[in-house]
This record gives C-alpha cells, structure tokens and sequence, in this order.
C-alpha cells in the first residue's frame, strides 16, 4: 500500500466535492479499495498503485469536465467517475460556446460533438438536414438556433411544423375542435419554446405570428421569405409533402430538417420523404446533412442502451433480409 498526494489545482474544491461533500461521497463510493482524504485544496490517497493510477486518470478527467462547464450535469459526473470520461469530455462543450440564455437565465449551449456540427452547419449553409435518434437533442439544437437568429435580428419571424402523424393514431378520433386535435402533436415544439422565451413574449410572438406552430399541411402555398423555418419529424412527411415544404423556401431564410429513420409512423413506411431527400439533394453546395447518433443522447442515460439495443435489432433484421435463399 502507498500514500499518494494531490493537489487540486484550477479548480473550485466546493464545485469538485459538491454541496455538503455530496460529489465527494459519489467518488469515495466508486472506489471502495482506495482511502481517500480530503484536506482543503489538497487530496491524499492510500491504497495500491494500480488503484490510485486509475483514480489519478479519472480525477483528471473529472477536473477537465469541471473547467470547461458553469453547471455540472450530475449524469455526467456519474459517467466520469464510472471511468468513462473520454466519451463525456468529447461531447463537452467549451464554456464560451452559447447559443443563448433562456427563460430563467441558463445558459443554453451545443452540448455533444454532432449538435456542436449542426451549430456550425448553420453558419455556412441555408438548408440543413438532421438525423438520428431520440435524445440527441436535435430539434431542441435547432429551436435553439432559431430563436438565436430571431433574437439577433436575423430574420423576422419563427416557423415550425411537423406532420400530424404519431404512433399509428387518428386526428378524428381525438377529442375538441382542431386546433386541440393538433396542439398535442405539437407540444414538443412548445416545451422547447418555453425554454428559451419568457411566458409573456412567447405569447406575443404567438399571438401577433413572429412565431408560428402549425402542420406541414399548412406549408402549401406559401413563400417563406426571412424566416427560419423547422421541420421536425421529418420521417413522417411524404415525398410529395417534403417537396412541397422545401420548395417553400424564400429570400433570406434557413430550413433545418430534422428526423428519426428507425420512427416511421405511416402506415407504408416507403412513403417516408426523408430518405428519398437526402439522396437527392446531399450533393448540392449550401445543403448539409449531420447524422446524430447514441453519442449525442442527453436524456436518461438508459435512453442510450435502448437506442443501442433496438439499432442492433434492426442490423440483424436487414441482414438476415440481404442473406440468398437457397433451394433446398
């Protein structure tokens, strides 16, 4: 057994340890075969050398992530002690990297690698494609980046819609006039909203059409001219649907298109535009495609594994789809 210390340099020891030495508690926990003292700004372990090398390698992870954000996720913190800090500090954002402040003043920021790349995209192209699963925060990026430019003058207005398409359900069958019919499938639109705006001038935007919600059904006819427009649940519209949505496309406008190829809801799943679009269109300057994937999830860390475990379900399905069939 050796004796080993450290001194807790760039670093706030009450941001390290936690109120009331609660992250403190979460570290002494992961490593049971180590004894480990804290005095001030100054660590000492006792234990063996391969123990205390894997702890050394951990803490220094963990003080990195520690630098580089205002508000520790306590998820994350877990991942880091787990031992798996590379991944989080991968997808760790820079403290300086903030899209805007939202309603209670948090700061709101690109957190992984590939909402990181969609920031980016957006500010060298007018058409955006985003894809992958559910979690990655890719609507949520894209809102974000709406209501930046919207703030920042760059456009004069907010459009987001989605098709009225869920889980194998019917508009007619659910209660109330239309406008109630749809507000459920466009909650998610909202939530984000009400993240970023404060209550009383989400309203007003709402009210006097700065932003809009509304169907992509609602999308035909129109000409979208300084606006930054979202179509989210992109997997849902048709070809006929997401042609008619991007050639909307006006003077000084951006389009961010999001979806989740593995969540087609219609009821032949051929009828997806999504793919068909981005085939056609992935080769032309000014349109961008960033594919998400269970690295950006940032909900409960299970939603990972799920995504994880039903991606190898579907390799497997396709795979066994692609194998000849002989004769027997």
């Amino acid at each position: 057994m050796i004796e080993k210390k450290i001194y807790l340099e760039g670093v706030d020891p009450v941001k390290l340890f936690g109120i009331n030495n609660s992250r403190f508690d979460k570290i002494k926990q992961n490593f049971p075969k180590l004894k480990i003292v804290a005095r001030g700004s100054e660590l000492i372990i006792k234990g063996e050398n391969m123990e205390i090398a894997r702890f050394d390698e951990i803490l220094n992870h963990y003080i990195d992530y520690l630098k580089q954000t205002e508000e520790p996720d306590e998820e994350q913190v877990e991942e880091l002690l787990m031992g798996n800090g590379r991944e989080v500090l991968a997808n760790q954002t820079v403290t300086g990297n903030i899209l805007l402040y939202g309603d209670s003043g948090k700061p709101i920021r690109a957190r992984t690698v590939n909402q990181k790349a969609l920031v980016k995209s957006c500010e060298k192209n007018d058409l955006m494609f985003a894809i992958g699963p559910a979690g990655t925060g890719k609507t949520y990026t894209a809102i974000a980046l709406a209501v930046r430019a919207l703030k920042h003058r760059e456009v004069k207005r907010i459009i987001l819609t989605r098709p009225a398409v869920e889980a194998g359900e019917r508009l007619g069958f659910l209660p109330g006039d239309y406008k109630e019919k749809l507000d459920p499938y466009l909650q998610p639109l909202y939530d984000a909203l009400n993240d970023m705006i404060p209550s009383k001038k989400l309203k007003g935007f709402l009210e006097d059409s700065t932003i809009q919600i509304a169907p992509i059904a609602f999308m035909r006819g129109r000409t979208l001219d300084h606006a930054f427009v979202i179509l989210d649940e992109a997997q849902n519209a048709t070809v006929n649907q997401l042609k008619m949505f991007l050639t909307r496309m006006g003077k000084n406008a951006k389009f961010i298109v999001t979806g989740d190829i593995t969540q087609i809801d219609l009821p032949d799943k051929r009828d997806s535009g999504l793919l068909r679009a981005v085939d056609l269109l992935k080769n032309i300057n000014g349109i961008s495609l960033v594919y998400f994937d269970s690295r950006d999830i940032i909900r409960h860390k299970l939603v990972k594994y799920i995504v994880e475990a039903y991606g190898r379900e579907d390799a497997e399905a396709n795979n066994a789809q692609k194998e000849p069939k002989h004769n027997k």
